[in-house]
């Protein structure tokens, strides 16, 4: 039985929602930021499938990696939840009137850029190739918002976004360019002009259709899982959060990296900020084992 609070949203980490104070708060962004291999796509995915208790319907996952699957979603999903996730290929050809049929609109998963198999910001490329990189996310933009209307309007209320690449400076990012257009221009706006959006000409022919599939977006929990160069904990607590930049504006902030203690390596994290909600400033121990990301200390094995 589901006994998370109403206003809340389930990490599905019950000893997290604990130290958050009963999960995250709906209709807000959160954000897990940690090096590449720490566990932030594990925590993502138990997000995701906690969806299915609470909603109804699991989260969906939107991967910005232009390097290829390197978060093995699929696998991770698979053996932590015995979930396979369904995949709008990027490619897709479809009408924006598929969001009504859900067997053409329901997927849990998509990744825009599988094929590009380099990474991309602006100070990898020449001028004009960021350019016509551009140009290529403008066009397949239409299609991100195809992807989330489409879910949403089948009863998704969640969403991680993952594949987000350091960089030195937030300019340089594709990536961030195209969160901020996804959260503010389709996961905080009213549904209705969502899809005008998406129907642009066609919009009046589909306002009944629109209006019988509405849903309210402060029910909508965002989860970014932003990777750093910092890989020690000790580091991501020093790094500041400055006005203007993603984690300033973010509700919820979860640190995650390594730690030292004598001769060992551990993991731990910290909720360096969760506005509107009492939450444990501790810094908490974890594992990763075969069930997946486990708060706590390690627990020594043999005799």
């Amino acid at each position: 039985m589901n006994t998370t609070d109403a206003s809340r949203l389930s990490t599905g980490l019950p000893a997290l929602d604990g130290l958050l104070g009963g999960g995250l708060l709906k209709g807000s962004l959160s954000v897990v930021v940690g090096a590449t291999g720490i566990g932030k796509t594990q925590l993502g995915l138990a997000f995701a499938n906690a969806g299915l208790d609470q909603e109804g319907q699991r989260g969906v996952l939107f991967d910005m990696a232009s390097r290829g699957d390197s978060q093995n979603h699929a696998e991770y999903a698979r053996s932590l939840f015995d979930w396979t996730l369904t995949e709008k290929p990027a490619e897709a050809a479809a009408l924006p009137e598929h969001v009504w049929e859900i067997e053409q609109a329901r997927f849990d998963y998509t990744h825009i850029f599988r094929q590009s198999g380099r990474r991309v910001t602006k100070s990898d490329l020449e001028p004009e190739d960021w350019k016509e990189w551009k140009v290529e996310l403008a066009r397949k933009l239409q299609r991100a918002i195809a992807f989330f209307y489409g879910n949403f309007a089948h009863g998704v209320r969640r969403c991680v976004i993952d594949g987000v690449e350091p960089t030195d400076r937030a300019s340089d990012s594709w990536q961030l360019d195209l969160f901020e257009y996804v959260y503010h221009q389709v996961l905080r706006k009213d549904h209705d002009w969502v899809a005008r959006d998406l129907f642009r000409e066609r919009f009046r022919k589909n306002a009944e259709r629109v209006e019988r599939h509405a849903w309210d977006q402060s029910d909508v929990g965002c989860l970014l899982l932003y990777t750093s160069h910092e890989v020690m904990l000790d580091d991501l607590l020093e790094r500041p959060i400055e006005s203007g930049d993603l984690l300033s504006n973010a509700n919820t902030v979860i640190l995650m990296g390594k730690t030292r203690d004598g001769d060992s390596m551990g993991r731990a994290l910290h909720i360096a900020k969760h506005r509107g909600s009492a939450s444990d400033e501790r810094i908490v121990p974890y594992t990763i084992n075969d069930a997946g990301l486990q708060l706590g200390p390690a627990t020594a094995s043999g005799p």
